[in-house]
């Protein structure tokens, strides 16, 4: 996944670990990405998105959030990337009905996610604090592939590619 968000132009991609963090940290050594550690990732998602936010760049106009059991090919996150006006609060695809990952954020909504707690709805009640300011991009399927199960793993393989 690193390596797709660099294929998709993200200038620094950061890995915020948690769960096995030293043996996934092992296993992506000398991928083009920043590590930081979240010792408090039982405490919930919102932390996680905390740490990613403090380690984004205070300058940056867009921050792709995205989850590390929804994998997506560069030329999806491109295509939000490209797509993204920071006029919006974020970008996301849409498929279906219903909106997917990965998700952009316009820079200016950095300080909102540094406060994120998951008491309070996490990511999403940001994202829900600022619906009328949501922009959606048409996709395909594949932004709502969510990897849990080794059959979700497969079938993400034949959706995606093994190559992606």
């Amino acid at each position: 996944q690193v390596r797709q968000l660099k294929d998709a132009g993200v200038h620094e991609v950061i890995v915020v670990l948690g769960h096995h963090a030293d043996d996934i940290h092992r296993r992506i050594g000398g991928l083009p990405c920043r590590v930081m550690f979240n010792a408090r990732y039982v405490l919930g998602r919102a932390s996680s998105l905390r740490i990613g936010a403090k380690a984004a760049n205070r300058d940056a106009e867009a921050i792709v959030i995205m989850n590390v059991d929804q994998p997506r090919p560069a030329d999806q996150i491109r295509a939000l990337l490209d797509a993204h006006d920071t006029r919006f609060a974020a970008t996301r695809p849409h498929y279906d009905g219903h909106s997917g990952h990965p998700l952009v954020v316009s820079g200016w909504l950095r300080d909102e996610l540094l406060r994120a707690a998951d008491a309070d709805g996490g990511l999403r009640a940001i994202i829900r604090a600022h619906a009328a300011e949501i922009q959606d991009i048409p996709a395909d399927a594949i932004c709502h592939v969510d990897v849990n199960t080794p059959q979700d793993y497969r079938d993400a393989l034949a959706a995606i590619g093994p190559g992606s």
